[in-house]
């Protein structure tokens, strides 16, 4: 059977444990050479000592594949240069970046500290930017390239207390789409994943309520590793007209998601005031208003 990632070369942002790790492990063994970047922190940013990224390599050489770790931070621009620069300097070339590296720092947004809003968005938004923009002089010169991104339904529909990250995410979707439409001349495309998996990132929700126990405890039959078939599809030669997408992966299950369009629309010959709008305007949106869910609600029946 031939390895659909043969001779490619793959940056995995985050790839030293959970969902990274998974695709890192999975592009390696599809036959690509692997990047695998990770700072070894904890979910928080924190420092942890642990170098998860050398495991992973060691994992990846001992089933004969060729990986080589990162410790570099994405959410520093030189840094982030430095990972790129990294998959030239050992193997070449590079075709895929993987951005998939995160933290969180869960708070209802009326407490959420300006540290805790950067610090999110600096990892998740600058750093997928950051990683995508210093591959994108290598696509653009070789006219092939493919980014995988990871975005969130907590951008994409809505979840409580992760105001930063949502935004982040659903900042991250319309960077790929951005991306896709700005590198499309040069044979390049960029999509999402949505993944629903237990991670570690996951186990750092709040279970304060029976409600936030119920879905946790639902996360956790989601295993990490149904999310890595996605990624490698998306960062092959058999996605070569695949671009500007969102999926979401949950389980066995796969969605396309829909992306913002005009749903309905109304039209007054004389214009608008502010009394129209309320009088006439508002009743004829009102019935397709979207409702204040969360991804839980929306997504509501067990994993397949």
């Amino acid at each position: 059977m031939n390895k659909m990632m043969e001779g490619k070369v793959v940056v995995v942002t985050g790839s030293g444990r959970g969902i990274g790790r998974d695709m890192a492990l999975q592009m390696a063994a599809e036959g690509a050479a692997v990047v695998v970047n990770d700072l070894g922190v904890s979910v928080d940013g924190s420092e942890s000592g642990e170098t998860p990224a050398a495991e992973v390599v060691r994992e990846i050489e001992s089933r004969g594949g060729r990986a080589v770790a990162n410790y570099e931070s994405v959410s520093d621009w030189v840094a982030a240069g430095r990972i790129v620069q990294c998959a030239m300097d050992t193997f070449g070339r590079i075709d895929v970046v993987v951005n998939n590296a995160g933290i969180l720092r869960d708070r209802f947004f009326f407490n959420m500290s300006v540290d805790e809003w950067r610090a999110v968005i600096d990892v998740h938004l600058h750093g997928s930017f950051f990683v995508s923009r210093a591959a994108a002089p290598y696509f653009k010169s070789q006219s092939s390239g493919a980014y995988v991104h990871m975005t969130s339904t907590s951008g994409l529909i809505g979840n409580m207390g992760q105001a930063n990250y949502a935004a982040a995410k659903l900042g991250v979707a319309a960077l790929s789409k951005s991306i896709a439409l700005d590198m499309r001349r040069y044979n390049v495309r960029s999509n999402c994943i949505s993944p629903f998996a237990w991670s570690r990132m996951i186990g750092a929700i709040p279970t304060d309520t029976p409600a936030q126990q119920a879905r946790v405890e639902k996360l956790k039959k989601m295993e990490s590793g149904k999310i890595a078939p996605m990624a490698v599809f998306l960062a092959s030669d058999a996605a070569k007209d695949v671009s500007g997408q969102i999926f979401a992966v949950r389980a066995n299950e796969i969605f396309l998601m829909s992306q913002p369009r005009p749903i309905r629309s109304v039209h007054r010959s004389e214009g608008w005031t502010p009394q129209t709008i309320a009088e006439q305007a508002l009743p004829a949106f009102k019935s397709s208003f979207f409702p204040l869910e969360i991804s839980g609600e929306v997504f509501s029946w067990d994993p397949i």
